[in-house]
């Protein structure tokens, strides 16, 4: 199976107060044209919530972290893998992954959405360009 595979990059920051902190941080970043194609809130045992943002363009990022007054982490390098929606699909990314001893860091996907389906692959950045052909030429 071929995939569309694009790399993208993504951000992380680490805020606070979850609620009105997130708010205002994504309000901020939408304030100047950030738009996200994903982002991640994970709480963090010693308090707060560790964000992963993943914007269709990373040129704003900065503007909306001065504006948000957050220091970013980042950009990290990822790669969104898109594909149609059937069983299996997922399993056939981390196989192929996996088989060329890639180590995925860290993912999260979404399904159904219009019959497709979209993955988040935060690589090594050395393996980036390397997952994104093998996929690519699947």
């Amino acid at each position: 199976m071929v995939y569309d595979v694009k790399r993208i990059d993504s951000y992380r920051l680490i805020v606070a107060d979850p609620v009105a902190a997130g708010s205002r941080l994504l309000s901020a970043f939408a304030g100047v044209g950030v738009d996200l194609l994903a982002f991640r809130a994970v709480p963090l045992p010693t308090g707060g919530t560790r964000f992963t943002l993943v914007p269709t363009d990373g040129s704003r990022m900065a503007e909306g972290a001065k504006k948000a007054d957050v220091k970013l982490d980042g950009p990290h390098p990822a790669l969104l893998v898109r594909g149609e929606e059937k069983p299996g699909a997922c399993a056939g990314i981390f196989e192929k992954l996996s088989g060329a001893e890639i180590p995925i860091r860290e993912a999260s996907g979404i399904a159904h959405i219009n019959g497709g389906y979209g993955v988040i692959l935060h690589l090594e950045p050395k393996d980036c360009d390397k997952a994104a052909a093998l996929l690519s030429r699947s």
